[in-house]
This record gives C-alpha cells, structure tokens and sequence, in this order.
C-alpha cells in the first residue's frame, strides 16, 4: 500500500484542490479506513467562503465529516472491527483517500446495505432531531426547509402517526416531502401568506411541534409565529452566518418550550447513526433517493458551489473516492 495519499484541500476562500499527502497510519486504538465516499454538508460553507477566524490552507481532507468506507488496517488493541469491514464514522478530514478513526467512533454498516452510499453522520444528525422532537401520534408538525434532514424527518413523523406540513421555498423538496409522508405542503414564499395557509391546515391554535430546519432567520421568525401555546420550536438548522433574533415576547406568552436539536456527545451520534442504519434496513426513509448529486474528489469546489445555490433537483451531494 502507497504511503502517499489523495486529499482535497481548501486552500482558500472558494478554492479547493487534490493534493498527494502522506497517508496516516493507525496507532493505539484506531482503524485505517479506505474512503469510498463523504458527504457534503452545508454546516461547512463557512469555511468554503471564507471567514475571518479561519487559517488556510485547511487540513487535508478537512472539513469533510460525513465518511464511510472500508477499514483497511488496524492500530495496536483494535477489537469488535476487522479488515474489510465496511464502516461509517465520525471525522473531519473524509475528503481523501484515507482517513484515521478511532474504533470507538465507528459504526459498521451491515451486509444488507452493502453498495449503498451511507454517510452515517447527517442520517445520524436527523435521527436525533427526531428523537429530541418528542413527536407523539396524532399532532400536527410543521416542518419549515424539506432538504435531506427534513425529508428524513418527515418519513420518521409521518410513521409515528403525525400530521406533517413541509414548508419549503423548492418544489422539487415539497414534491419530495409528499413522497415521504407529508401530508400537506406550503411554498415558503410570503410570510403572511404562509402563516394563513397553515393555520387553515392546522386550525388557529397553531401546530403541536415547528421544526426549524433552514438556518436562516424569517423561518426563525415563522416558527414563532406557527407553533401553539405550550408547543415546542425545534432548531435543527445551521446558523452559523450570523446572530440571530427572536421574538422573546411571543415566545414567552405562548410559553412555548425550545429545542437546539444539534448534539455534540459523540456516542449520541454514535446512537443516531446505529438506529438510521436500522431505519435504512426497515425502509422508513429511501437513503439512496435523497443524495441526488455525486462529484468526484476533484469536483469539491463544483459540489460546494451546488449546496450555495440548489440548482433544480439538488437535495444532497456526495463526494466519491477512488482508490
């Protein structure tokens, strides 16, 4: 095995390239992966347009953390995985080649998913958002951005006997959202508009739960204004480019409870990820219709630049690594 590898390098605000590197080898504790893809995340276009705070060129294979592959070596008192065994992981440096991995940060992905992209990461992230939404049969979800997350969410809520209302500015997402299970859809278009339609689907008392899944702040805005007194507003969007406001006097009188969705325990997204590869197996959510888009390693700028826009059909892109 070559002791150089391939690795992606953002080496600059809206600049990326595919650099030979040397490739790591796994010491006390950790596994070898041999990367057959990664997933592209949103959470990094910080890094990918630049920020103040950020040191370039960034790591090799950074900010990639959405990997799954084959372990292809193991370090020194490695148990429970073997050579050859096809993983998913947490990381931050998947686009490349290879990557390094603690055992303890790695979930193998059985047999029966074998071919199948898995970026275990962000199915992990949505299975969380649900379980930290609490949702119970028979309430009415708004859910406002129907992207990847959402329509993991939506199939979830839907087979837990919930009422979904997917908002989304896309038709494709909102055609999406429908085969998942929503019941009703609403163009994310006009404030007021939205707000009447809604309460036309879920009366005036407003919606059970209100999932916040954009990162921006009007669906921030919205989510206040569609949730019922004593529900709950769910945040399971990014919002990373900047503060953010809230109507504290609204959500204070309808004394609603608020939930930031995003974990940072690692063996909670371990769990996350275990029970989407069971959802996965059962067929509660179709994994492989919801990464509609594959670059190659060279392509990472061109993948980026289609997460910043959502060209017409774009839910989810990969990154697919050769050997």
């Amino acid at each position: 095995m070559s002791e150089m590898m391939q690795a992606a390098v953002i080496t600059g605000p809206g600049e990326a390239a595919v650099q030979l590197v040397p490739r790591p080898e796994p010491q006390a504790g950790e596994v070898l992966v041999a990367l057959e893809g990664c997933g592209v995340c949103a959470s990094n276009l910080p890094l990918w347009q630049g920020r103040s705070w950020f040191n370039y060129p960034a790591l090799p294979g950074a900010p990639g953390h959405e990997g799954w592959g084959r372990v292809q070596a193991l370090g020194d008192g490695v148990q429970g995985v073997k050579i050859g065994d096809r993983v998913t992981f947490l990381s931050y440096n998947a686009y490349a080649q290879y990557d390094m991995v603690r055992v303890d940060a790695l979930v193998k992905i059985p047999a029966s998913l074998e071919g199948q992209p898995f970026p275990g990461e962000p199915v992990g992230c949505a299975m969380n958002v649900f379980r930290r939404s609490a949702i119970e049969p028979g309430q009415t979800v708004a859910l406002i951005g129907a992207g990847f997350l959402g329509a993991i969410f939506t199939a979830l809520a839907t087979a837990r006997g919930a009422h979904v209302i997917a908002i989304s500015r896309r038709g494709f997402a909102l055609e999406l959202a429908k085969r998942c299970g929503a019941e009703e859809t609403v163009v994310l278009d006009d404030h007021q508009r939205v707000m009447d339609r809604v309460r036309q689907l879920a009366g005036e008392r407003g919606c059970d739960r209100v999932v916040e899944a954009t990162g921006h702040q009007w669906p921030l805005d919205l989510a206040g204004e569609l949730v019922r007194e004593g529900g709950k507003i769910v945040i399971a969007g990014y919002h990373q480019d900047g503060l953010r406001q809230v109507n504290v006097q609204l959500w204070n009188w309808k004394g609603i409870d608020v939930i930031n969705a995003h974990e940072r325990d690692p063996r909670v997204y371990l769990e996350g990820m275990r029970a989407g590869i069971a959802a996965v197996e059962s067929r509660m959510f179709p994994l492989k219709d919801l990464i509609t888009h594959s670059f190659s390693l060279e392509e990472l700028g061109r993948a980026y630049r289609a997460l910043e826009g959502r060209p017409d059909g774009f839910l989810k892109g990969m990154i697919r690594i050769e050997q």
